[in-house]
C-alpha cells in the first residue's frame, strides 16, 4: 500500500488520544504488547569520517574534537557481545564510522565479527555507510541479520543536513541490502531544525519503499557542541509520540525503535511511546558517542510496565 503525504499528515493530526488508540490497536494485532525487543550497540571504528552531516560528532567536518579509534579487534568486539547478551539484549549492533568500507581488511574483520557474535546467539546488526552488492552479498553469507542505514529526515531537509551524499543514495544502498536477503533497519533524526511536515514525509518515504524496513529507529538529536545542528530546536514530546504513533500506523509489521535521545524522555513519555507502538529500545548505557540509559535503569522500568524481553529470533 502506497501512502500519500496529505493521508499521512491528516492521521498524524488526528486529536492526540484518538491517534493513540488506533496506533494501539494496530500494534496489538501485530505484536505482543507485553514484549520489548532489546538491542546492544559498539562502535568498532570511531571518528574521522569524511562527510558532513550536521548532527554527527564523527565527522572531519564539524568543529568537534572527536577521537579517532582505529578498528576494533574482533575479539574484543566478541567480549561485549557477550556481556550484552549477558544483559539481556537478543541484537547486537556494531557500527563503523566512514562514508564506506575503507578497506578489504576491514570489511573482512567485520564478517568475522558478524559470524562470531551470530555464534554467540545474538541477532547481529552493522552500519557501514554505503555497500556495493557484492560487500550485500558477503554480510548475508556471513549471517548478517539486519543493517541499519538512516534515510535521516525528508527529502526535502536532507540537503541541510549533508552535502556529501544524497537521499537517493541512502535508498540505493538499502535496496541493494534487501536485495541480498538482509533486513534493513531505517529511520531518522527529529530535532535538526525540521518541521513536523518534514518528519512525516520521511515516515512515508520509508513506509513506501518496495519493502519498508523490518525496523524503525527514531532518534532525537543528542546536541554535541560543534556540530552544526547543536543550535536546532528540541522537538516537542507530544509531536514524538505522534511520530511513534503514524511510525506503527504506517509500517504494522515492522519494529519501531527509539533510539539515541531515550534519557532526555521521562518515563511517563517512554511509556506513552510504548503505549503508541514502540516495541524495540536500546539499552545500553552509550550509542556510539553520546550518553543512553543508566545501567539497570530499564530492568525496573520494565517490572513496573510488566513487560518482557523478546527472545533473538534464531
Amino acid at each position: 500500500m502506497k501512502y500519500a503525504f496529505e493521508e499521512a499528515w491528516n492521521v498524524f493530526s488526528y486529536p492526540f488520544f484518538r491517534l493513540l488508540r488506533l496506533a494501539h490497536e494496530i500494534h496489538t494485532q501485530n505484536f505482543d504488547e507485553q514484549s520489548v525487543q532489546i538491542s546492544d550497540i559498539l562502535s568498532v571504528k570511531t571518528g574521522g569520517c569524511s562527510e558532513d552531516c550536521a548532527y554527527c560528532a564523527q565527522s572531519v567536518r564539524n568543529g568537534v574534537k572527536m577521537p579517532k579509534q582505529p578498528m576494533l579487534d574482533p575479539e574484543t568486539v566478541l567480549a561485549a557481545a557477550r556481556e550484552a547478551k549477558g544483559r539481556g539484549a537478543g541484537r547486537f549492533c556494531m557500527s563503523a564510522s566512514g562514508p564506506r568500507p575503507s578497506s578489504e581488511d576491514e570489511f573482512e574483520k567485520i564478517c568475522e565479527m558478524v559470524r562470531s557474535v551470530k555464534a554467540v546467539g545474538l541477532e547481529t546488526c552493522v552500519t557501514l555507510g554505503s555497500l556495493t552488492e557484492a560487500q550485500a552479498a558477503k554480510l548475508k553469507e556471513s549471517g548478517l541479520d539486519y543493517y541499519n542505514h538512516n534515510v535521516d529526515t525528508s527529502p526535502e531537509f536532507y540537503p541541510r543536513v549533508t552535502s556529501t551524499r544524497t537521499i537517493e543514495d541512502r535508498i540505493r544502498t538499502i535496496e541493494i541490502v534487501q536485495q541480498a536477503g538482509i533486513n534493513v533497519c531505517s529511520g531518522g533524526i527529529v530535532g535538526m531544525g525540521e518541521t513536523n511536515e518534514d518528519r512525516v514525509k520521511m515516515l512515508v518515504l520509508l513506509a513506501n519503499l518496495t519493502i519498508p524496513p523490518r525496523c524503525v529507529p527514531l532518534n532525537k538529536l543528542v546536541k554535541i557542541p560543534g556540530a552544526r545542528a547543536d543550535d536546532s530546536k528540541p522537538i516537542d514530546d507530544f509531536d514524538f509520540v505522534r511520530l511513534i504513533a503514524l511510525a506503527r500506523i504506517l509500517m504494522p509489521k515492522s519494529y519501531v525503535k527509539i533510539a539515541a535521545g531515550r534519557n532526555t524522555l521521562s518515563e511517563s513519555t517512554q511509556a506513552l511511546c510504548l503505549f503508541a507502538g514502540v516495541n524495540a529500545l536500546f539499552s545500553s548505557e552509550k550509542l556510539l558517542t553520546v550518553d543512553n540509559i543508566k545501567d539497570n535503569a530499564d530492568a525496573d522500568f520494565f517490572r513496573r510496565l510488566n513487560l518482557k524481553i523478546e527472545s533473538p529470533l534464531l
